[in-house]
């Protein structure tokens, strides 16, 4: 399987907010509002706030969040963490899309605390991303990470880039994965996962 190259490097400088709000006046200006009306007035600035927490995932130390939470055990069983909400923006018109991942791996004497299995789908999903290397980041990393003997991630999103503009195709959730190891080499494994994943919820 060829990596969808991640183009998103870690530990980024903090967004310049100044220069944002600034361009966003700009941007209002541009689309035919008056930035000094009462309603926009605090907009470029609440704009340049929330892309902040948006693209937060760039300035997280992976090393610094995962190393911490491995642990040594003797436990062979899948681990599955499923329904992991996830929110983040599509980098080809920074609109968001949204849903839900499915993780698991198959431990190799190294097991991860689980809250962190959430945590990195969010540290991925807070960049600009596309659906295929978000799925690709969260599986290769707990790979790298973890060196399992195998790694598991669905992903089902509902994209705003498809239903508000474009093609404006309504309720028409897309689903990625990315398999690894023996998930991807053991027909039995895979099936167990994807049956594990239809299930119903806890």
């Amino acid at each position: 399987m060829t990596r969808i190259k991640s183009i998103a490097p870690t530990l980024k400088k903090e967004p310049d907010i100044t220069r944002i709000e600034s361009h966003m006046r700009e941007i209002l200006g541009d689309l035919g509002e008056d930035p000094k009306r009462e309603g926009l007035l605090k907009t470029p600035h609440r704009v340049a706030k929330a892309l902040r927490e948006l693209t937060s995932g760039y300035r997280v130390d992976l090393d610094a969040l995962i190393n911490e939470a491995l642990f040594t055990e003797s436990y062979d069983e899948m681990v599955l963490v499923r329904d992991i909400s996830f929110y983040s923006m599509c980098e080809h018109h920074m609109l968001p899309f949204f849903g839900r991942a499915h993780v698991a791996y198959l431990p190799n004497k190294k097991i991860i605390g689980l809250s962190k299995i959430p945590k990195i789908v969010e540290v991925f999903a807070r960049r600009l991303q596309v659906q295929e290397r978000l799925t690709m980041d969260i599986a290769y990393t707990l790979n790298n990470k973890l060196k399992p003997k195998g790694v598991a991630v669905v992903m089902e999103a509902r994209h705003l880039c498809m239903e508000m503009r474009g093609a404006e195709s309504h309720h028409s959730p897309t689903t990625t994965s990315c398999m690894l190891g023996v998930f991807q080499k053991d027909a039995r494994t895979r099936k167990e996962f994807l049956e594990l994943v239809k299930s119903r919820p806890v």
